[in-house]
């Protein structure tokens, strides 16, 4: 796989990726404004594709690494694993040899009823059981570690601990790595109102493979919606600095714009933004190198 095909090496960012979307791929290869390190990709939106998405799809896979991002796991749920959809999820990973594979901390189907949402887990020891047997068969079955993405959520339900103790119980339980994503700490830290640097300071940051920074919105004084369609914010800019400087390692950065979609040099510039935080916050690595 050429992975120097298509826009210079001299102009991607090494840290910072993009999540390839159909509203925005044709212009992604004819206008090269994007300059990502790697795109994201959901398993569910491209895995049995064929015809035209298939070449496109194929076409960006050729230019850059992809990472992939999956929606339909829910590790959380009572209903057992899907192993059809596991095992096709295995070979969508295989055949773009994809590296890095995360999903949600939470659940999204019940009596094999598919919801359109995220749901919260209570934060409970049995939960904690229950999740990383699950992750721990998934690890098994896919023969890689996964990623695990804490959540936002708006309630939490029959807690019997806090939230931060419930993540860093699964990870260690599930021999897991954990998907961080900036934007929903903001979110969860405003919402419930506690101390987003504290909270990521207390996190098994050596788990960390992967970052996701977004937008949100805010509907109510007091109520911030995750909903990946306005652009970022500079206190989310500020905690990502903050949680960059904190991690042992270098790790990647996915810009996520899933709704509201604006000019692509918009998004360009939400990646030089986040780039610049990364490359200051791990100049270090080039000076050992």
């Amino acid at each position: 796989m050429n992975l120097l095909k298509g826009v210079p090496m001299k102009r991607r960012m090494k840290h910072v990726g993009i999540g390839f979307r159909k509203d925005f791929a044709e212009d992604f290869f004819e206008k090269e404004i994007l300059t990502p390190a790697f795109i994201e990709a959901a398993p569910e939106n491209w895995m049995g594709i064929g015809g035209y998405w298939k070449r496109i799809f194929e076409r960006a896979a050729e230019q850059y690494p992809v990472y992939s991002h999956g929606l339909s796991l829910s590790i959380g749920s009572p209903d057992p694993l899907d192993w059809d959809f596991l095992k096709r999820v295995k070979e969508f990973l295989q055949r773009y040899d994809i590296k890095i594979y995360s999903e949600h901390l939470s659940y999204s189907k019940c009596d094999n009823a598919h919801l359109y949402d995220l749901l919260p887990i209570p934060f409970r020891w049995d939960a904690v059981k229950h999740i990383s047997n699950r992750i721990k068969d998934v690890q098994n079955f896919l023969e890689r570690k996964i990623a695990i993405e804490i959540v936002s959520y708006y309630t939490p339900v029959a807690a019997e601990m806090t939230e931060l103790e419930f993540i860093n119980a699964i990870v260690k339980e599930a021999d897991c790595n954990l998907l961080l994503d900036v934007n929903n700490v903001y979110v969860n830290g405003f919402n419930h109102k506690y101390d987003t640097k504290k909270f990521i300071e207390g996190l098994p940051l050596d788990t960390v493979e992967y970052i996701h920074m977004a937008g949100h919105e805010q509907v109510e004084p007091d109520l911030i919606i995750d909903t990946h369609s306005e652009p970022i914010i500079s206190p989310v800019y500020d905690l990502f600095e903050f949680t960059v400087n904190k991690l042992p390692k270098s790790v990647p950065v996915l810009l996520e714009r899933d709704f509201n979609i604006p000019e692509l040099e918009e998004l360009q510039n939400e990646m030089i933004t986040m780039e610049n935080i990364c490359r200051k916050a791990w100049s270090y690595e080039r000076a050992v190198a």
